[in-house]
């Protein structure tokens, strides 16, 4: 198997009946390949790049195949797209050896006649060198910028109405590398003890300006401590823990657990000392979630398989509901991601967000404290969803953003555009209850 065999194996499952996500994919059929970190990098590359630049690639394939009465093969329009990328995307190969290699992936994997169709179009590619897309070329904006930066042109739109200007540092952002981030386990080592010995192993690190047990990675290779001191965990992703501010010997309540990593930090703020609930109705996200508890040495926590919207919980002094979403934030972390998400998302979900939310508020105590979080900045996922609560609930109120947070601060809330500095986009809701 070569990189470019690997990278094609991925597209095949991402946009095959599977549907299997990109990573995933990759992970399997890496461990199956013989390849070295030098041939899996680049196939990561290939794989990934081509997949988020998907609309952009056939935006350019286009012209070369117009006229044609039969529907492409998909394997071969899938390695079209590989190809394309390597010679239109600054990948850096060389583009003779793009062709090469494409048209011999096509032979592997079609016949005679496709693999010359495959040649051809690529080398006129070649020969002609494509212009990039013009914004005359387009009836609107949006549409223009979403084809340029390879996007649904719904999702731009949407951002374009929450974040106006900035949009375009988005549409960019969310194309290059995500950022990465460790949050420490303070239940096992110290944020410095963590930084200290990453360092050592030749890890670039700066310490966020907003978690205060999470350290942004800037160079360097990590993965989750097998220990269980450290795992990697967006700073993002991060905020909402530190929002709700847990307190040792508190009683809180953790509303869709999912894998766990949200379990840990806020037991690590607790300092092993009160009772977290935390409740999951996915049941394998419960085993991840029962082996990532233990592996970071957590002792207060429980977990409830069920339902969090029925399941029977005490009276708790803070609650965190890091509600289901669309997960628009998170496109550029996942390459696969912008092509299976829909506009009708946000509004099919939020009353699903709303329902938790209520059943969050029927266990909160008098003073109590409630984040609500999601990875969307889809306005119907979030300050639609707070407004409504807080007419139906008028015993809750927004409580006071920390002043770190001011950068992020819209309306009393917290709004983290996606793709600038990396950044996962997260809508965040920090709210008390009246006594």
């Amino acid at each position: 198997m070569t990189a470019r065999d690997l990278a094609f194996a991925v597209l095949r499952d991402v946009f095959g009946s599977e549907k299997r996500g990109a990573q995933a994919s990759f992970d399997l059929h890496a461990r199956r390949s013989e390849l070295d970190a030098r041939d899996r990098a680049f196939a990561a590359e290939l794989a990934y790049g081509t997949i988020k630049m998907r609309r952009l690639l056939d935006w350019y394939l286009a012209p070369y195949l117009g006229g044609r009465e039969k529907p492409l093969p998909p394997a071969i329009g899938e390695i079209l797209r590989l190809g394309a990328y390597q010679m239109l995307c600054g990948t850096g190969v060389d583009q003779h050896a793009a062709v090469y290699e494409t048209v011999n992936l096509a032979s592997r994997h079609g016949h005679r006649g496709t693999a010359g169709l495959v040649n051809a179009v690529l080398r006129r590619i070649g020969r002609d060198a494509p212009a990039a897309p013009d914004p005359t070329d387009f009836d609107g904006g949006d549409d223009y910028t979403a084809t340029a930066h390879s996007l649904p042109t719904w999702i731009v739109a949407g951002w374009t109405r929450v974040f106006g200007e900035r949009r375009d540092v988005i549409v960019a952002g969310v194309n290059g590398a995500p950022q990465r981030a460790v949050r420490v386990n303070r239940l096992k080592a110290s944020v410095e003890e963590v930084r200290r010995e990453l360092e050592t192993a030749g890890a670039v690190l700066e310490t966020s300006p907003y978690v205060e047990e999470s350290l942004i990675l800037r160079d360097g290779l990590t993965g989750d401590d097998a220990n269980g001191r450290w795992a990697m965990h967006s700073e993002s992703a991060a905020m909402p823990v530190d929002i709700l501010d847990p307190k040792p010997g508190e009683s809180i309540i953790e509303f869709c657990a999912g894998r766990g990593n949200k379990s840990v930090q806020i037991a690590a703020r607790m300092a092993n000392e009160g009772t977290l609930y935390s409740v999951e109705i996915d049941s394998r996200k419960v085993a991840h979630w029962r082996h990532a508890i233990e592996g970071a040495g957590v002792s207060c926590a429980t977990i409830v398989h069920g339902d969090a919207r029925t399941v029977e919980l005490p009276q708790a002094a803070a609650a965190l509901v890091d509600a289901p979403c669309s997960g628009i934030g998170i496109v550029g972390r996942h390459p696969e991601a912008r092509w299976r998400k829909a506009p009708s998302d946000g509004e099919r979900l939020a009353p699903l967000q709303s329902e938790l939310l209520d059943a969050a508020a029927e266990r909160l105590a008098p003073h109590g404290r409630l984040v609500y979080s999601v990875c969307s900045s889809d306005p119907r996922e979030g300050p639609d969803v707070i407004g409504a609560f807080l007419e139906r609930c008028p015993e809750f109120f927004r409580s006071a953003l920390p002043e770190r947070y001011a950068p992020f601060a819209r309306n009393g809330d917290i709004l983290v555009p996606p793709g600038i500095d990396g950044r996962d986009g997260f809508y965040i809701a920090s709210l008390a209850r009246a006594p």
